[in-house]
């Protein structure tokens, strides 16, 4: 089963562990964007983003920095 927009904090521990050295309150959202649908187990459809979506797995990401 892929992950879905939806999936904020599955998401950012993906992304954690794929951009070790990121730090996630310095990715732009373009970035943040394109990381996330080149991700493996990524599955949704990319229209479904929007700020709101891309802020909540930032924020997630941060979390799971600290």
């Amino acid at each position: 089963m892929g992950l879905k927009w939806i999936d904020s904090r599955d998401l950012a521990i993906e992304l954690s562990e794929q951009f070790p050295d990121v730090d996630p309150k310095t990715v732009l959202f373009t970035d943040l964007r394109e990381w996330i649908l080149a991700l493996d187990d990524f599955d949704d459809d990319p229209k479904h983003c929007g700020e709101k979506v891309l802020e909540a797995v930032q924020q997630c990401w941060i979390e799971e920095m600290d």
